[in-house]
């Protein structure tokens, strides 16, 4: 039997091992889509945390070998992948860049599953500490967060110790201990061979020693051109002041720099500091992949997913995408290198650079190793958009089900395209609020997303007479509004409560003659649905697409509700502490609300900040932080709706006035490791 036919869920006869365990539907989804090239693959839990990480020549291969008979007979394996719940791969270019990535990983994750040597100790690194008063260059096996400069690591050990070698020619440093050091006494064999200057008994100056590894530093780094002009010029004025043995010794030295930067240039590579971003289109969907090269070495990366205009050109998209990046607290390198040329790049070098406070450059790399690396990002950012593009049509396809599922069980003409749903936030009736969420084709739309503040209950809590008002405002709004943003009516109409709820929305749907438009109430406790008329509730299937799919939305607009309810609160309760402090009228209290917004931020941001307001004083704006200080506003608690009474008649306010919301991103089925996509802040037309 083949590797395929197992993979593809034939029966498994060999009678002396286990039956292999079947992928969970995350990975399985994923093992049929796996590119058949060099890289990493990361196993994640439910939780979401990396258990394992692994390389191999051929990602689908490897990953799918796992799922078979013969793996399922190890032990540990068996125990491993009972935990996976999901996948990720990265494509590299080769194996050798596979296997690095793949330490980087482990390193960083220290997963449960992975086999890891002591200490971690793997590839050697160059370490030199320059804050040590006589500093020295340590060929190492493991990283620390210590506050030394740290080079590599570097795959061949035999080519890097011969290279440390020449460099202690070039450069003479101690080798001995610090308790050797401290000892002092006669200068070791290595003085007189040149390769040591024996500052155990003060041969050399403090001063003299760390010049020299500085330059060695800078060697490391890769300036070896303007090291070179240096010692050439020491040698001129050498050679010029007749010290002639110092000229011999400095040119020696550049000879052997020379050599090394030829011969090592493998070892010793350039070290640069870089993102590397490229980005793959398909529609109005972008995929960004970012690379981040730190030291010389592939330190991790970041996938986004941005949403573009259809004629938006790749040299826009490009720069849009590194302004919002760069501007979301993303750490700035010197160099960026990128796929396509954004538009206007000197203007965003220059954005860039002042994030920085030092140059920043953005090239496009052409040919050598940054071109090989830009290749393997792109091939990495295409990887990325073609699983989200088949994510999304999966999810299509699973709205749709949920739709007729949901058709079939409410007993609608059609699919519900569009379902709105309400519902109600207060505590014991103060700042009673209601949230409209809209979901089109089972999907959220945050746009149409609405708030209202209801204003014909006040005092005890009533959800009835509530949901009754927000209920008539929005077909008001309909009926008044026949071709603006309010005339687009639901296919369905869903209602957070019980049948008292639902009872008082149909008053108010009769009463504006749309009572033809479905409405079910849905109940919390047992997520029952109530019909209007209908004793009996309908059940859905616990585990049943449409249930899952209401629940989505009630919860949307729960949330949603949610937020604007405590905004308000949090509000109020600035207003009602900034009154009680002598000095602050109304003019000064709005100015402090206009900047500030809650108590939390007025503290945090101290009294300079409050001084700085127009019509504020140092002096006053001690006591305004004092006051707050002293009484600290509570964290809002958990909120819901209050137990109602029964429905009264309905009473349309006076005044109606909506709160209307600038479009949010639905959190709902995006991935956080790449959620550090920038984001538009969400902004409130409050009503008075």
């Amino acid at each position: 039997m083949s590797d395929e036919e197992r993979w593809t869920g034939h029966p498994e006869t060999d009678a002396d091992g286990p039956e292999p365990l079947a992928p969970p539907p995350a990975v399985k989804e994923k093992l049929a889509r796996l590119p058949d090239r060099p890289g990493v693959y990361v196993y994640k839990d439910a939780r979401g945390d990396v258990i394992y990480v692994g390389k191999a020549a051929s990602l689908r291969s490897r990953v799918r070998s796992y799922w078979h008979a013969s793996r399922a007979r190890e032990g540990r394996v068996q125990l491993m992948l009972r935990r996976v719940a999901d996948l990720e791969t990265i494509v590299c270019d080769n194996e050798v860049e596979a296997l690095v990535l793949e330490s980087n990983l482990i390193k960083k994750h220290r997963p449960r599953y992975n086999v890891r040597l002591r200490d971690d100790k793997q590839y050697p690194w160059l370490r030199i500490d320059l804050a040590e008063k006589w500093p020295r260059l340590l060929i190492v096996r493991q990283r620390r967060d210590d506050g030394a400069r740290y080079f590599g690591p570097y795959a061949d050990a035999g080519a890097l110790k011969a290279t440390v070698a020449v460099l202690r020619r070039v450069f003479p440093y101690r080798t001995c201990s610090d308790r050797r050091l401290a000892q002092g006494g006669r200068p070791c064999l290595y003085y007189h061979i040149r390769r040591c200057p024996a500052p155990c008994v003060g041969y050399v100056t403090e001063e003299a020693y760390m010049r020299e590894m500085r330059r060695l530093v800078e060697f490391l780094e890769g300036r070896d051109a303007s090291l070179l002009r240096s010692l050439e010029e020491e040698m001129e004025a050498a050679a010029e002041a007749l010290e002639f043995e110092r000229a011999a010794d400095l040119r020696d030295r550049i000879r052997a720099l020379r050599e090394v930067g030829e011969s090592q240039k493998v070892v010793l590579r350039r070290v640069a500091d870089r993102d590397v971003v490229a980005l793959a289109r398909r529609g109005d969907l972008i995929a960004a992949q970012v690379f981040f090269v730190r030291e010389g070495r592939v330190e991790g990366r970041e996938s986004f997913l941005l949403q573009a205009g259809v004629d938006e050109s790749p040299t826009a998209a490009m720069a849009a995408f590194l302004e919002q990046y760069y501007t979301d607290g993303a750490a700035v390198p010197g160099e960026v290198l990128v796929d396509v040329e954004p538009e206007g790049r000197a203007t965003l070098e220059a954005y860039l650079s002042r994030q920085r406070g030092r140059r920043v450059v953005i090239r496009r790399p052409l040919r050598g190793e940054a071109r090989r690396l830009m290749d393997l990002v792109r091939e990495n950012a295409e990887e990325r958009l073609k699983e989200e593009l088949w994510r999304r049509e999966r999810a299509r396809d699973d709205a749709q089900a949920a739709l007729e599922e949901l058709q079939e069980a409410l007993g609608l003409p059609e699919p519900p395209l569009r379902i709105e749903c309400f519902d109600i936030s207060n505590i014991q009736g103060s700042h009673i609020v209601a949230a409209m969420t809209v979901f089109e084709d089972g999907r959220p739309r945050p746009s149409e997303y609405r708030r209202f503040r209801i204003q014909t209950v006040s005092g005890r809590p009533d959800d009835f007479a509530s949901m009754q008002e927000v209920i008539f405002r929005r077909f008001r709004r309909a009926r008044e509004d026949a071709s603006g943003k309010w005339s687009r009516l639901p296919d369905l109409v869903i209602i957070d409560g019980g049948k008292g709820q639902l009872s008082a929305a149909m008053e108010a749907l009769r009463a504006l003659g749309f009572d033809d438009i479905p409405a079910f109430a849905l109940a919390k406790e047992e997520e029952l649905l109530f019909a209007p008329g209908r004793g009996e509730p309908i059940e859905l299937p616990r585990h049943s697409a449409a249930l899952h799919l209401l629940q989505h939305i009630r919860d949307e607009a729960h949330r949603f509700g949610l937020e604007y309810h405590r905004r308000l609160r949090s509000g109020s309760a600035l207003r009602s502490r900034l009154d009680d402090i002598p000095g602050i009228g109304p003019k000064r209290r709005r100015a402090l609300m206009k900047a500030f917004g809650t108590p939390e931020a007025i503290l945090a941001a101290g009294p300079e900040a409050v001084a700085a307001l127009p019509g504020f004083h140092r002096k006053l704006a001690e006591a305004v932080c004092a006051a707050l200080a002293d009484g600290r506003i509570p964290p809002p608690a958990a909120e819901g709706g209050g137990a109602g009474r029964a429905a009264g008649r309905l009473s349309p306010p006076a005044a109606e006035r909506v709160a209307e919301t600038r479009p949010i991103r639905p959190t709902a089925g995006g991935r956080a490791a790449e959620s550090r996509a920038p984001r538009r802040a969400n902004r409130d037309q409050a009503e008075d």
